[in-house]
């Protein structure tokens, strides 16, 4: 086409006599492309109709299916993106908070491949120094100065270490953050999992225990994705229906990184001293989890009442799921176990697994090396890590 690249035409698209539709024709001609080939754009009426009838005759004249992922592959294969870059694209897409999506686009922009290129540079620069000490290994001529290797290497470890831990934060960042909300059955779990999501999921039942399995869902609290898992109860039973689903409780307490037990204002009179089992089994089974104690149905009581819980239970928070009283406090309560400080600095965060794996394996290799300076051992032994630490860096 001699059309110029990066133009939109205005036109139509017909088979025989019948025009099929008046459509936007966009044409970006490699290497300015996503794909870094030429690539023609289709912007036509949002008819499902129109855009089967465009696309089948399209396959009539030669065209063919792009496979799941070609385009990024494409790009990925003419050096428009690197790996790290291509990886990322499913993510942004997947992508459904704010958290997530800032992630997503600061490695899709090459935030994270910049950051282990020049590392990798730096480090492959010491490298073919070593290597040239090995040519003139007779002479016993040093060209590597130890002393900025030294640094070079403390440097890529700090970085190393900050990107291995930021992982933790990226995995939940990525998946949502699983929060279990725990109670007695009727409590009102079910109710505050229809406050926190804004809208009805869950089977909400007069009848105690009516949620028999776990429910999840998952909403934005800050930019952050929170899945939230309404649970079974832990409460002690004979049905053996509900006792799989209160063993399906412990499960994902578990797998929870937040824990919101949940008690029946109205009751805690006379099932004060049960309640603070179930407290105690949850602290006691599961230390490590934060745990976020609620009364519910607080519109019940009054101020003394409330009071009187307070002493009872250090640090309850009490709402009502019903009016939404205090359900914000509570979101912003969670948010107080959400590590944002890397989000709000904009630093590297790393989601992807095998970028992980990658990055311990060459952190190890990095240890060996400055193990092997304050040792000082030969060039010919150091080398070897060296290029072990260069590998993994470059598997990224």
């Amino acid at each position: 086409s001699n059309q110029k690249s990066h133009t939109i035409l205005l036109g139509h698209i017909v088979e025989g006599k019948q025009t099929l539709d008046e459509v936007l024709i966009s044409i970006f001609k490699g290497p300015n492309s996503y794909t870094g080939e030429n690539v023609l754009e289709i912007s036509c009426h949002g008819s499902p109709y129109i855009q089967q009838q465009i696309i089948q005759l399209f396959l009539r004249n030669g065209c063919r299916m792009a496979d799941a992922g070609e385009f990024t592959l494409r790009a990925f294969l003419n050096g428009k993106m690197d790996l790290s870059q291509a990886e990322v694209v499913a993510d942004l897409i997947a992508s459904d908070n704010a958290a997530a999506h800032q992630i997503a686009i600061q490695q899709m922009r090459g935030g994270f491949s910049t950051e282990i290129k020049e590392l990798r540079e730096e480090l492959l620069n010491f490298a073919s120094l070593i290597e040239l000490e090995l040519d003139f290994a007779e002479e016993d001529v040093a060209f590597a100065d130890r002393i900025a290797f030294k640094k070079l290497v403390n440097k890529i470890r700090i970085v190393l270490k900050r990107l291995i831990d930021s992982f933790a934060v990226g995995n939940v960042i990525k998946n949502g953050i699983p929060v279990a909300i725990v109670g007695a059955p009727n409590v009102g779990k079910s109710t505050l999992l229809n406050a926190l999501l804004n809208e009805e999921r869950a089977l909400v039942s007069e009848i105690a225990g009516t949620t028999r399995d776990t429910i999840e869902d998952e909403i934005s609290i800050g930019g952050i994705g929170f899945r939230f898992i309404d649970t079974a109860g832990i409460r002690e039973t004979e049905d053996i229906v509900e006792g799989m689903g209160i063993k399906r409780t412990f499960e994902k307490i578990g797998k929870s990184q937040v824990v919101v037990y949940l008690i029946e204002s109205p009751k805690f009179a006379t099932h004060g001293a049960l309640f603070k089992i179930e407290i105690d089994k949850i602290k006691t089974t599961y230390p490590q989890i934060p745990l976020v104690i609620v009364a519910n149905k607080s519109d019940q009581l009054s101020d003394k009442e409330k009071v009187s819980i307070s002493d009872e239970i250090e640090g309850i928070h009490h709402l009502s799921a019903k009016t939404g009283d205090g359900v914000e406090t509570l979101k912003e309560k969670l948010m107080d176990f959400v590590n944002t400080g890397a989000l709000r600095n904009n630093e590297t965060i790393v989601t992807n697994t095998r970028h992980y794996n990658s990055l311990l394996k060459a952190f190890e290799e990095i240890d060996k090396v400055q193990l092997g300076l304050e040792e000082e051992l030969p060039s010919d032994l150091m080398a070897i890590d060296v290029r072990e630490a260069l590998y993994h860096l470059g598997e990224i």
